[in-house]
């Protein structure tokens, strides 16, 4: 699995829902079809819930899952900082004028794009 992730990383690219579940990055995926009838009952059970038991659970699951804030910040200044790099701002300029950050395909297949764009 390692060896996919790594091409993942360097790839940049999408994945299919249905190939995340085979490689347990979700544990599910749906047709769109169904994504907004699973959803709708999903946030139903849960807001019948106790909500005292909602926190929490959310609570303990954020202690278990999740790093501490000042491990994440360097990771987050490191993301800035390529961010702001002209080689980096030049790609981005390039996919806004494709269309990104708004509704359409390079919105959707983001990894694609970023895929067709070259040295």
């Amino acid at each position: 699995m390692a060896q996919w992730q790594d091409c993942r990383v360097w790839g940049a690219d999408d994945i299919p829902g249905d190939l995340a579940e085979r490689y347990g990055y979700v544990n599910r995926s749906f047709p769109d079809s169904d994504l907004d009838a699973f959803v709708d009952a999903l946030a139903t059970r849960i807001a019948s819930f106790d909500k005292q038991a909602i926190r929490e659970t959310r609570r303990f699951v954020d202690v278990a899952s999740l790093p501490p804030n000042f491990e994440i910040a360097p990771e987050w200044d490191m993301c800035f900082a390529s961010i702001m790099r002209p080689a980096a701002q030049e790609r981005i300029k390039k996919l806004m004028e494709q269309g990104f950050h708004g509704p359409g395909d390079v919105e959707d297949r983001l990894g694609y794009y970023v895929g067709q764009l070259g040295p």
